[in-house]
């Protein structure tokens, strides 16, 4: 009896500690699959705003004119923004246009704006950047070009029911990426463009220290050149007296 009551609390043991075991299991899988939405929201998150935006760095060259073709559909919301950051007096002449040729924006001389509209017929816009006015100095010019609304998270905003906690997250989370990654891009723009105003102006202060330390140097020289001729002694030959 003794024998059978110990193999029946062994299986029991072995029982008990078989259950326990998928349970903990189960917690972590839970465990690593939110972690692995998560992440997958955050790079999902990341990868929707590179796509829902065009932006790009070009180089403007001296007495020359560029442009750039989007097609965008009716009743279609557009953002077009646009800012010098380095050359010249940091400026350059902006016209949009729809497809009709119609100009729908315009500025002169401008350094830094933006423009918000709504398409009204379906076609090809173009957004030129003029720089014909200056003749020696090429611009650096940034250009952000977003089309439509943004894209909805997939398996977020799909749906109009109550959003679970972790969607909701996902949500601020994707709005705290969008506001750092456009904070970041202005950030490297004013960067960018102090440091080519502190390299122009470190080359200003070269030549100008150069040329003055050459016209110190020379005036110098040109001080001793004279000072010893006024006390050098002159040869008796050197020196003609007129004949009374």
């Amino acid at each position: 009896m003794r024998d059978e009551q110990l193999i029946n609390q062994s299986s029991n043991k072995n029982n008990t500690s078989t259950t326990r075991i998928p349970t903990a299991t189960t917690n972590n899988y839970n465990k690593m699959t939110s972690s692995k939405l998560l992440i997958g929201l955050l790079v999902t998150t990341v990868l929707m705003k590179c796509a829902a935006a065009v932006e790009f760095t070009f180089d403007l060259a001296d007495n020359a004119e560029d442009c750039f073709h989007e097609e965008i559909k009716r009743n279609t919301s557009a953002y077009f923004e646009f800012q010098v950051s380095a050359g010249g007096q940091l400026d350059v002449d902006v016209v949009l246009k729809n497809p009709e040729g119609q100009v729908i924006y315009s500025l002169e001389r401008a350094t830094f704006d933006s423009h918000q509209f709504t398409a009204e017929t379906t076609g090809v816009y173009t957004a030129c950047f003029s720089n014909k006015f200056s003749a020696f100095s090429h611009k650096i010019v940034y250009v952000d070009f977003q089309v439509g609304e943004e894209a909805a998270l997939p398996g977020v905003d799909e749906h109009a029911t109550v959003l679970t906690q972790m969607e909701t997250s996902s949500q601020a989370i994707h709005k705290a990426l969008n506001d750092i990654l456009d904070s970041q891009t202005h950030h490297r723009l004013r960067e960018a463009q102090g440091r080519k105003r502190a390299e122009d102006l470190n080359q200003r202060v070269m030549i100008w220290s150069s040329l003055e330390t050459g016209a110190i140097v020379f005036i110098g020289v040109l001080q001793i050149l004279i000072l010893r001729n006024f006390f050098t002694d002159r040869k008796p030959s050197q020196t003609h007296y007129g004949r009374l």
